[in-house]
């Protein structure tokens, strides 16, 4: 069985589009509207990897992220930034936070899934 991906995406459409390049090659996927019920999910589940978008309703990616970095139990997750900035700033910003990389929006669907499991196969045990 591949690795279990939680998205953390409150666009509906991303969503969908992520999920289906995911679990086309095997990947299992978890969903999360909010940050809020990411954080609750990842506690719950213990994904291998969570794709976290930057601009949420309530709670943003990136004050998400720094909760998890600080979390004993989830710090070992790697986060990967889903954003629509990838400007040189928001890219500093999401690896301060804690993220291993990020994958800038509106995503390529050819290099997608091979850039995800780039980032699952260096930082996944």
């Amino acid at each position: 069985m591949k690795a279990t991906i939680l998205v953390i995406e409150d666009n509906e459409l991303n969503m969908i589009l992520i999920r289906d390049l995911l679990e086309l090659e095997g990947y299992r996927v978890i969903e999360a509207y909010d940050a809020e019920r990411g954080l609750q999910i990842a506690r719950e589940k213990k994904p291998d990897v969570i794709l976290m978008d930057i601009q949420l309703p309530g709670m943003d990616g990136l004050t998400a992220t720094r909760l998890i970095q600080k979390d004993p139990v989830l710090r070992e997750i790697p986060i990967v930034a889903l954003t629509a900035y990838a400007m040189e700033k928001d890219k500093k910003e999401a690896i301060a936070a804690g993220c291993i990389g990020f994958i800038a929006k509106p995503i390529d669907t050819r290099s997608f899934v091979n850039t995800v499991s780039k980032f699952i196969l260096e930082h996944t045990h």
